[in-house]
C-alpha cells in the first residue's frame, strides 16, 4: 500500500480529436454506401454493403437520462441476476429488466450545496453490481452504495479524484478505482476505508480507465504506463507488476501505453491489452507473462472458448489465437471509425461505433453477418451481453438492446 497526494492527469487532447469523430461524416443508407475514402485518408471509413447471414432484433430501447455527450468516461451498463443497472450524468441510476426493458427502481442522487440547495451529483463511467449492491462513482469523487433490490442508498464515500471506471464488487469489499491512479478498497457492508494503492501516471494518457479485476485473494489494475499490477485483496500490496507494452517514443504522445480496458481473468489466465497495440496472456498467480501479441487496443477484450476478440486504435479487429496470440484473423473494414472493445455474442463478435452502429462479425472467419444501429450518437463503452442478450449505451444515455434470430 503507498500514500500520497493526488496525481495531475493530462488528458490527450490531440487523442480525444481524433477519436471523437462523430459528426465527420454520414453513413449512408441502412448498411452503408459505396466505400468512399481513397482519397481521404483521415476520415472514418464509410460502411460497405453485404448480405447479413444472421439476424438481429432490437428487442427494447430506453433512456437513462443525459448522457455524457463529449466529456469522454464512457458510460456504460452492467448486468447481474437479470437487471441492467445504467447510469447517465444526470438522471441517476436505473434498474431494468433485462429481457424488457422495463424499468425496476430509479435513483436519483442529490446532496446539498453550501446555500442548502439540492444539488444534482454527476455521475460518470458506469456502475458496478455484485453482492447485492450497486455501487457508482461521480466526477467529483463520489462514491455511492446502493441496494441492488430496491435502488435503496446503503452508504456513501469519497475518493480523491472523478472516478470514470466502474467500481468492482467482490470478496466483501468495493473497489475504486480514480482517475489519479489510485485504487481505494471500502468495507461492502459498512462503506468503510480499508486501504488505498497509488500507481503514478503518465504526464499524457489516454483518458478513460478499466475498471479492476477481481480474482481469489487478488485485484488485477491495468495501469496508464502499460502495466498490470495484482494486488494482494486483504490490504492492497502489490504482489506482482507485469508489463503489457513499453511506454517508448520520442514524444509523450507516441509514449502513451495506456491498460485501459478490464483485465479479464479466465480460471488462474489473466488477458490484457494496451493502448500501443499490444496483448499479452499471464499467469495470474505469479505474474509470469505466457505469450504476447503485437495486436491490441485500449479497449475491452472480448472472450470466446478459443479466440480473443481486440479492436485497435486504428479500427481494424483481430481475432486472436486464445492459446497463442497469434492473429487467426483481422477486419479492417472499420478503419478510423472510433471503435469500442469488443464483445463476443454467440458465435460473433461485436464492436461498436462512432456513429451508433453496432457491428456483428464471425468468429471463425471474422466477416461481417449483421450490422445495427442503436440511434446516432456515438457508442463508447463496450456492448455488455448476458443470457443472449446485447446491450449498448450511447454517449446521449439510450440504452438499446438486442437478441439474435
Amino acid at each position: 500500500m503507498s500514500s500520497g497526494g493526488a496525481v495531475v492527469r493530462a488528458t490527450a487532447a490531440v487523442v480525444l480529436c481524433a477519436f471523437a469523430l462523430s459528426g465527420c461524416s454520414t453513413v449512408k443508407g441502412w448498411f452503408g454506401g459505396k466505400k468512399k475514402d481513397d482519397g481521404k485518408p483521415n476520415e472514418p471509413t464509410e460502411l460497405t454493403d453485404f448480405t447479413p447471414s444472421v439476424k438481429v432484433d432490437k428487442i427494447w430501447s430506453v433512456n437513462a437520462g443525459k448522457g455524457e455527450e463529449r466529456i469522454g468516461v464512457g458510460q456504460g451498463p452492467t448486468v447481474a441476476d437479470g437487471r441492467v443497472y445504467a447510469a447517465a450524468l444526470k438522471g441517476g441510476v436505473h434498474a431494468y429488466d433485462l429481457q424488457t426493458g422495463k424499468e425496476v427502481w430509479h435513483y436519483v442522487p442529490m446532496r446539498k450545496d453550501k446555500d442548502k440547495k439540492d444539488k444534482d451529483i454527476r455521475l460518470s463511467g458506469g456502475p458496478g453490481a455484485g453482492e447485492g449492491l450497486v455501487v457508482i462513482g461521480g466526477l467529483d469523487g463520489e462514491v455511492i452504495a446502493l441496494d441492488a433490490a430496491t435502488g435503496a442508498e446503503k452508504w456513501t464515500a469519497k475518493v480523491t479524484n472523478e472516478v470514470i471506471a466502474a467500481p468492482s464488487i467482490g470478496l466483501g469489499l468495493v473497489f475504486v478505482r480514480s482517475n489519479d491512479g489510485r485504487v481505494t478498497a471500502f468495507d461492502a457492508a459498512s462503506g468503510e476505508r480499508r486501504w488505498f494503492w497509488n500507481h503514478e501516471v503518465p504526464m499524457l494518457s489516454v483518458r478513460g480507465n478499466g475498471s479492476p479485476a477481481v480474482g481469489p485473494g487478488f485485484v488485477f489494475v491495468g495501469n496508464d504506463d502499460g502495466t498490470v499490477s495484482a494486488l494482494a485483496s486483504s490490504d492492497g500490496h502489490t504482489t506482482w507488476d507485469q508489463s503489457v507494452s513499453q511506454p517508448e517514443g520520442r514524444s509523450e504522445l507516441d509514449r502513451m501505453a495506456d491498460v485501459d480496458g478490464t483485465p479479464v481473468l479466465e480460471g488462474t489466465t489473466l488477458y490484457a491489452t494496451s493502448f500501443k497495440k499490444q496483448t499479452v496472456a499471464i499467469d495470474a498467480p505469479s505474474g509470469r507473462p505466457l505469450w504476447s501479441s503485437e495486436h491490441g487496443g485500449v479497449g475491452r477484450l472480448g472472450l470466446s472458448s478459443d479466440k480473443l476478440i481486440v479492436s485497435d486504435p486504428s479500427g481494424t479487429v483481430y481475432g486472436l489465437d486464445k492459446n497463442g496470440g497469434s492473429a487467426l484473423w483481422s477486419q479492417p473494414s472499420l478503419a478510423r471509425r472510433n471503435l469500442t472493445g469488443a464483445a463476443v455474442q454467440g458465435d460473433y463478435a461485436v464492436v461498436g461505433d462512432f456513429d451508433g452502429y453496432v457491428h456483428w462479425m464471425k468468429l471463425d472467419t471474422g466477416e461481417f453477418a449483421a450490422r445495427a444501429r442503436a440511434g446516432g450518437k456515438p457508442l463508447k463503452a463496450a456492448p455488455v451481453v448476458a443470457d443472449g442478450v446485447l446491450i449498448v449505451q450511447n454517449i446521449k444515455g439510450e440504452l438499446t438492446a438486442f437478441k439474435l434470430q
